[in-house]
């Protein structure tokens, strides 16, 4: 009996000395998945180290699907990006262009438009060319210039008549802005009259009425207004849809110091230094349609691919230079953060409409 006590004895011996390092990393490993446990309940996942992550158990990937829904200012929002080499794409030669939407050769039943917005087209025209006299009616036009000078001329104006900045300017720079109301008809060229390319945004929104009266409107916008915030550039026409020939005369805009628009669109521009962040507001405070709200984001193609931009917090919203975003089930008011994540300050269009 002494015997079988002694060799049982010996065997225990031997067996804890075997099994004496897994057992204290078990117990180890248990002790820092209850420290882990502990840390979820009082801790922000976006402080948790990549140990402790592991020792959860959890894929780094699902804890950082985790700290990208916790980072999410508009939960509710569907942000769908819109990448650049998926546009439609044309080079004549003289023109090298890309359409976010459905425009002349270029077709997707998928992109035809976005709430009010109708047409975004990122142009590159050579000197010394342009677009010839061309008509429009029923639709509202705008030209964001990004580089370069672009020389606007109609029936009301010819070559060398150029008046002072305002409804009698016609050759825009970078920084402004031509806005033109089609209305009942108007034929207008655009042509680049230096030996350098110009570089513009071409926009169209759908008028909330049609058979206006042709307008034009330009005016230019400070940069360093942009570098402070998203600056206002359009807003609806202040007296609306039942608008008077005196208030259509008047043209006041809802936002101060923007140019009216036809339609229930807000636009604006921000450059957004490395490393900072803009809030948007959708609807801008100038719109009486308080749901259901569209934003479009654009980031043009200006700093050779340095520029990048985060919505939202969200890593599946990184958009790089000539990418957008459709931003949908958002409503005024609701707050859209947009953060330079690149190389370069990024400058930022927001066309926020119904």
């Amino acid at each position: 009996m002494k015997l079988l006590i002694l060799l049982s004895s010996i065997f225990i011996a031997s067996i804890s000395l075997y099994f004496s390092t897994p057992l204290q990393q078990l117990f180890s490993n248990l002790t820092n998945f209850t420290t882990a446990a502990t840390a979820t309940t009082t801790t922000p996942i976006a402080t948790i180290s990549q140990s402790t992550q592991t020792s959860l158990g959890e894929p780094m990937s699902t804890v950082n699907a985790l700290k990208n829904t916790m980072s999410k200012a508009l939960a509710h929002a569907k942000i769908v990006p819109r990448r650049s080499g998926e546009r439609g794409h044309a080079d004549h030669g003289w023109l090298n262009t890309y359409h976010t939407f459905s425009f002349s050769s270029y077709y997707d039943p998928r992109f035809q438009n976005f709430g009010s917005l109708r047409v975004l087209n990122e142009d590159r025209v050579d000197g010394g060319t342009g677009f010839p006299t061309h008509p429009h009616r029923d639709a509202e036009i705008f030209s964001y210039i990004l580089n370069g000078e672009l020389t606007h001329r109609d029936s009301m104006i010819k070559k060398g008549a150029e008046g002072k900045q305002g409804d009698d300017f016609y050759r825009m720079k970078r920084g402004d802005v031509q806005f033109t109301t089609g209305g009942t008809g108007i034929a207008h060229s655009e042509q680049n009259e230096s030996d350098k390319e110009v570089h513009f945004l071409q926009i169209w929104a759908l008028p909330w009425a049609r058979g206006l009266t042709p307008r034009y409107h330009t005016k230019t916008f400070s940069e360093d207004a942009k570098r402070a915030a998203f600056l206002p550039i359009l807003s609806p026409l202040k007296a609306g849809p039942g608008a008077s020939a005196e208030d259509e005369k008047a043209a006041e805009p809802t936002l101060p110091e923007t140019i009216p628009i036809h339609a229930d669109l807000v636009m604006a521009a921000g450059i957004i230094g490395v490393d900072k962040r803009f809030k948007w507001t959708v609807g801008a405070d100038a719109v009486k349609k308080t749901g259901g709200r569209n934003v479009y984001i654009h980031v043009p193609m200006t700093k050779k691919g340095a520029m990048k931009i985060r919505l939202d917090g969200r890593e599946d919203a990184v958009l790089g230079e000539g990418d957008g975003a459709f931003v949908s089930n958002v409503n005024a008011g609701d707050i859209l953060s947009v953060e330079s994540i690149g190389e370069a300050e990024a400058e930022v269009i927001v066309l926020d409409s119904d």
